[in-house]
């Protein structure tokens, strides 16, 4: 069994976070979850009135509660709120701590023996290479990198101090990485683009001459794939983070702390601005600009630009007060068929001077 991830007494928890405590002091917690799937031994949170109702049915020992947020039904004899001034932060804070508690040793430094690191390859003492990783000559590997089993690195590549690559990523020639990143199994970096021209015999494939730069801090998902640039590099900011699954087309340039939910997939060329948001499963037609700030709900496709006045959503997405007002429309369509067809009705029998 994995060890519990808190093992702290409600009152302890209260202590670290400056919570005000209404309930049992000794409430012992070692784990946390959702407010319908915890148990008494379980702390959960209510970030919101929206959230306060579900605590009475809840079985959870204990919760982290906005300040200012009403809890009906609560009974401090048996269970605990702990009040802070923001429940999601605090979580965010608590958890932290807890995969501190959990988390496995990192690897040690040093290069396995299974390892090849080719010719021209410096490995700094404190990074560690792991079995079956393979790292091309020339490529440049900073301060305190940890690259995982069965990694392939082409030659050339640069990555920066303190970056983390999950076992089985694949960083392709022209590819830098920067800094204190973290790259989850199964990413492939520097591919191809796809661009082909027709031709008689069939497609010609277009040569892509260009890289992929990745800024610092950034996360990218398992099973990612970032295409290398045609003519110039394909680029991701500083603090962006892209969940699994995503695809993102060559040349595409991504700003700083963008958030890409799983399953996009972004055409080439595309312009994301800085601290854009998009939900999952949202298609992104080549050599359009989102702009910074923007919103985009999943689900959603994407055939023109976007602004950042407001939310976007819909197939195609468009502004949500438009995307809303087609949504109503489409939902009444059965009953303006029916009227249209009384009416055709109506106006024939008139016609015919049989009203």
């Amino acid at each position: 069994m994995p060890e519990s991830p808190l093992l702290a007494t409600t009152g302890e928890l209260a202590g670290l976070l400056g919570a005000a405590l209404d309930g049992p002091a000794d409430l012992r917690i070692g784990g946390v979850d959702s407010i319908d799937a915890a148990g008494p031994e379980d702390l959960t949170f209510i970030r919101s009135s929206k959230y306060a109702p579900a605590w009475a049915k809840s079985r959870a020992g204990a919760a982290l509660v906005t300040r200012g947020v009403e809890v009906p039904g609560h009974d401090p004899s048996r269970r605990a709120l702990l009040y802070v001034d923001d429940a999601d932060e605090a979580m965010l804070k608590l958890l932290e701590a807890a995969r501190e508690r959990v988390a496995p040793p990192p690897p040690p430094p040093g290069v396995h023996p299974t390892a090849v690191v080719e010719e021209g390859v410096s490995i700094p003492a404190a990074a560690s290479v792991g079995a079956m990783a393979v790292i091309g000559r020339g490529s440049i590997i900073g301060e305190g990198v940890v690259i995982g089993p069965h990694c392939c690195i082409a030659p050339g590549v640069r990555i920066g101090e303190a970056t983390v690559l999950h076992a089985r990523v694949t960083l392709l020639a022209g590819t830098t990485i920067g800094r204190r990143c973290e790259v989850f199994p199964g990413v492939v970096v520097g591919g191809d683009g796809f661009g082909y021209l027709p031709g008689p015999n069939g497609p010609v494939k277009i040569p892509h001459l260009g890289g992929v730069r990745i800024g610092d801090e950034v996360e990218l998902g398992s099973g990612t794939m970032i295409d290398r640039g045609k003519f110039s590099d394909t680029v991701i900011g500083d603090a962006t983070k892209i969940d699994n699954l995503v695809q993102i087309g060559h040349g595409c340039r991504i700003g700083r702390g963008v958030i890409i939910c799983g399953c996009c997939g972004v055409g080439g060329s595309v312009r994301i601005g800085d601290g854009a948001i998009i939900g999952g499963h949202v298609a992104v037609t080549d050599n359009i600009e989102i702009a910074a700030g923007a919103r985009v709900g999943g689900g959603s496709a994407l055939d023109q630009s976007v602004t950042a006045d407001e939310p976007w959503f819909g197939f195609p997405a468009r502004p949500a007060s438009v995307s809303m007002r087609a949504i109503a429309t489409s939902w009444k369509l059965p009953e303006i068929r029916r009227t249209v067809r009384t009416l055709e009705k109506r106006v024939g029998r008139l016609e015919s001077g049989d009203a």
